[in-house]
């Protein structure tokens, strides 16, 4: 697949090009760049582990402003800037998959010297960012970043089917980045957290896998619906989602509404997937996961800061 011939420095000396285009442009480039949708999705988590810090330990929102923007923030770049290095190691499996075909690290948008760059730049000072907030959420963020960029993109992405479970290590620390920043020492809460996000992740990411499968074939990408098919996936995925069960039930200290609907939740998640081994078109049926899962992560989040609220309290 060729690359196109359209790069930032084209896109700013065509004459033909209003600005206002450039710079949606570029902006467009850019979200691309850094997985503007897994910035928001970790975001959202980490947010949430914040507050719930602060509810627990019957602190003020606004007495920690300053700490909540360091540690948005920080969470923020640090993502990014494991996204962007991401997307520069993948520069040579990317354009084997329609779906990572169009990434500016493949078209050539951005050069792969300024990619490198941003990467590190923004990584870093995710760190320093994080470490203004505590010592603890700046560790948990370093061992995110670590997670995914050197264990996950460079070396189990492409040599094991064990790469989404390493890949989800990565994806639950934003809880605890969000909660350390606030309150350092050990709680049960940010545990339970992790491990929501941990086992989350699996059956998000193995739906995605099957529904691109030929993609990852292609790429040489050993994802589990490659190498060992649908129907082990499908029991991975039913596993996974069963081991989310008990675990609202350690939460109930935010209320029966919260242990209730996410207990809901999970059912209702888990007989999607038991439909799995009676469906005739598995793809359909990933997708159903797949968007059942965001969904998920959405509402269970969301409540989460909802029954906190000081109005229901």
């Amino acid at each position: 697949m060729e690359k196109a011939s359209t790069s930032y420095r084209e896109v700013q000396n065509d004459t033909t090009v209003s600005t206002g285009q450039k710079i949606k442009t570029f902006i467009s480039e850019f979200k691309a760049l850094i997985k503007i949708g897994i910035v928001h999705s970790n975001l959202i988590t980490t947010f949430a582990g914040f507050w719930l810090a602060i509810y627990f330990t019957g602190s003020s929102i606004t007495s920690h402003w300053d700490t909540l923007v360091y540690t948005m923030l920080g969470s923020g770049l640090v993502i990014a800037g494991g996204c962007i290095l991401n997307n520069w190691y993948d520069v040579d499996i990317d354009p084997k998959m329609n779906r990572t075909s169009k990434r500016p690290t493949v078209t050539g948008f951005f050069s792969m010297k300024a990619v490198l760059t941003m990467g590190i730049a923004a990584s870093i000072i995710g760190f320093i960012l994080l470490g203004l907030a505590t010592f603890t959420s700046a560790v948990f963020g370093f061992i995110g970043w670590f997670v995914y960029v050197v264990l996950y993109t460079m070396w189990t992405k492409r040599t094991t089917t064990l790469n989404t479970a390493v890949g989800s290590l990565s994806g639950a620390m934003p809880p605890l980045i969000g909660w350390t920043a606030i309150n350092p020492e050990f709680h049960v809460i940010p545990l339970i957290l992790f491990f929501i996000m941990f086992l989350w992740q699996t059956p998000h990411f193995l739906a995605l896998a099957m529904k691109k499968t030929d993609d990852y074939r292609r790429a040489g990408v050993p994802m589990l619906p490659v190498v060992h098919g649908f129907e082990m996936t499908k029991r991975q995925i039913v596993v996974y989602i069963a081991c989310l069960l008990p675990l609202p039930f350690f939460l109930t200290s935010l209320g029966t509404v919260f242990v209730v609907v996410a207990t809901m939740m999970n059912i209702g998640w888990l007989i999607i997937g038991f439909r799995g081994f009676f469906v005739k078109d598995d793809l359909k049926w990933a997708n159903m996961i797949f968007i059942y899962s965001l969904n998920y992560l959405t509402v269970v989040f969301l409540l989460m800061i909802v029954v906190t609220l000081p109005i229901f309290n």
